[in-house]
């Protein structure tokens, strides 16, 4: 007699082919569907907690909390002051003190408030019409200190600074962009010697 399927059901093979497709779909559906959850609530999690501390760094407040420990930092050396000469990146430069502490090629201070705050320091002294880079952790294009440098007599903060002010806002430093603050620095007769630069490199 030959096997003939009851009206209604599917035929043995086709029935356990539904059944392992049913299977498979219990079995491995769910396990995805878990993983990519659990995918989502991670992102979700973390993007909060790094989105907002990126935009801190760049944040105008923490510009001003790093210009803030530049300065104090330096206070503590002493009054600032200009005491001969001494080169920076092989070229001839007034000497930056502050107290008896000489700031050129001097990078202790401004590594101090890099690994405080991150981002950016220098300290400038002005050099007939500019301002060169004599303590720096800004970086050339080859990953050297921009030593010997010049602010960009250009730009918004030397005007700002010229003008016997603070600038504070986005600036180019040699050829990238930042978000900034730039104070005059005086000696003890209220005349600008130099400049507290902070800043962070701006994200795209």
């Amino acid at each position: 007699m030959g096997c003939h399927p009851v009206p209604g059901t599917l035929p043995p093979r086709l029935v356990g082919n539904a059944d392992k497709k049913g299977d498979t779909m219990a079995k491995v559906s769910p396990a995805g569907a878990i993983r990519r959850w659990i995918a989502v609530v991670v992102y979700a999690l973390a993007l909060p907690i790094f989105a907002p501390a990126m935009s801190h760094a760049q944040s105008p407040e923490n510009v001003k909390q790093a210009m803030e420990s530049l300065k104090a930092k330096t206070a503590k050396l002493g009054v600032p002051g200009i005491k001969g000469e001494d080169a920076v990146a092989g070229k001839p430069a007034p000497a930056l003190y502050f107290g008896a502490t000489k700031m050129n090629n001097n990078f202790a201070v401004v590594d101090e408030v890099k690994k405080e705050h991150s981002g950016t320091a220098t300290l400038f002294v002005k050099n007939g019409d500019d301002f060169v880079r004599v303590a720096t952790n800004v970086q050339k294009d080859d990953g050297s200190r921009a030593i010997g440098t010049v602010l960009d007599p250009k730009g918004k903060a030397i005007a700002a600074i010229r003008s016997g002010g603070a600038y504070y806002g986005d600036a180019d430093i040699l050829g990238k962009p930042y978000i900034t603050g730039y104070e005059p620095i005086r000696d003890a007769s209220g005349n600008v010697i130099g400049i507290y630069y902070v800043g962070y490199p701006k994200t795209k």
